[in-house]
């Protein structure tokens, strides 16, 4: 019974959390990853400066039954203002380019984080160039509205895709940005449902005084038995600890300056349809840019969704009760 008690308790605490987080589902990085912003470069920048590839994409996800207009926001979409990371006068121009229709979510190498063909699958609805506009700089610009029915039906998820494309053109600087997915062009206004996640994440480690710690939350369907994490620059300035459902902490390999390291974890059953957190703690006092993709044991990418789904994940201890009478 105490046993019982306690898994029930458990399962009562992660659908409360599930529920708080849902209201601040929209934002790209999410206050609970704790992500400082999304970062690319400009194609002209060194790898080592934590982009190797000089493109990001996310993708949107609106309830299948939704048929009101949403809207995607970008903050700061210009380079050459306070938020960014520029190496001299700012040269980068970024391309956010919007797709949506069918291959968006499901076309060949549309979710591979290191794909061979450069170019984006699906319908490309607009795309917009900043390089360094003042207007733009610390303000949003918005892609909409959008009709849902526009975006791909994706059945895994029961919902319609989009896709957003940040590439870096020209130039050598670092462009930092954020999305908010809303209801409203004008305000932050989050789509009752919907989320946004992605296959490959380019983004800041904060600068602490002591330590921060960034959450990332792959999903794992039932068809995963092992995955791979991989990361890229993170100048051996943070550690990793996994937390599951069945995992209290077990660590992986971080990188080094200009690199790549990876490692491999087991998946129990009982991870199947729920989210891991991945915890980068990082003590360095400079920020940090880098990236980070999960992969099965097929080497197919997971995604990572900006609300965990089924909620950050809680170590579920085997607690064992004897009653004596």
């Amino acid at each position: 019974m105490l046993k019982q008690c306690f898994w029930y308790c458990s399962a009562l605490i992660a659908l409360a959390t599930a529920l708080h987080d849902e209201v601040r589902a929209q934002a790209v990085p999410n206050a609970g990853e704790r992500v400082e912003s999304l970062v690319t470069f400009g194609a002209q920048s060194d790898k080592m400066w934590g982009d190797y590839d000089f493109t990001q994409t996310f993708f949107f996800l609106i309830p299948e039954k939704q048929r009101t207009p949403v809207y995607i926001r970008v903050f700061d979409p210009d380079c050459g203002g306070k938020n960014d990371d520029l190496k001299g006068p700012a040269t980068t121009t970024t391309s956010f380019s919007l797709y949506g229709g069918p291959g968006t979510f499901s076309g060949p190498q549309a979710r591979d984080p290191r794909p061979t063909n450069p170019t984006p699958t699906g319908r490309l609805l607009k795309s917009q160039t900043f390089g360094n506009e003042p207007q733009y700089d610390g303000k949003w610009y918005t892609f909409g509205p959008l009709n849902p029915l526009e975006g791909e039906l994706v059945d895994e998820f029961k919902g319609h895709v989009f896709k957003l494309v940040a590439r870096g053109l020209s130039g050598n600087d670092g462009n930092l940005y954020r999305y908010f997915f809303s209801t409203s062009p004008t305000a932050n206004v989050s789509v009752e449902g919907g989320n946004a996640f992605t296959y490959e994440y380019c983004f800041r480690l904060p600068a602490t005084a002591s330590k921060t710690t960034v959450h990332l939350y792959p999903f794992v369907n039932d068809k995963v038995v092992s995955i791979k994490q991989s990361n890229f620059d993170a100048d051996n300035a943070a550690t990793l600890n996994v937390f599951s459902i069945a995992k209290n902490g077990q660590p992986g390999t971080m990188s080094g300056d200009g690199v790549w390291s990876s490692s491999v974890f087991p998946v129990s059953p009982k991870e199947h349809g729920l989210s891991l957190d991945f915890r980068l703690t990082s003590t360095k006092p400079a920020p940090n840019d880098m990236v980070f993709y999960v992969t099965d044991q097929y080497e197919t990418a997971m995604p990572f969704f900006a609300i965990p789904l089924g909620g950050p994940p809680r170590y579920q201890y085997d607690i064992n009760v004897k009653v004596h009478r």
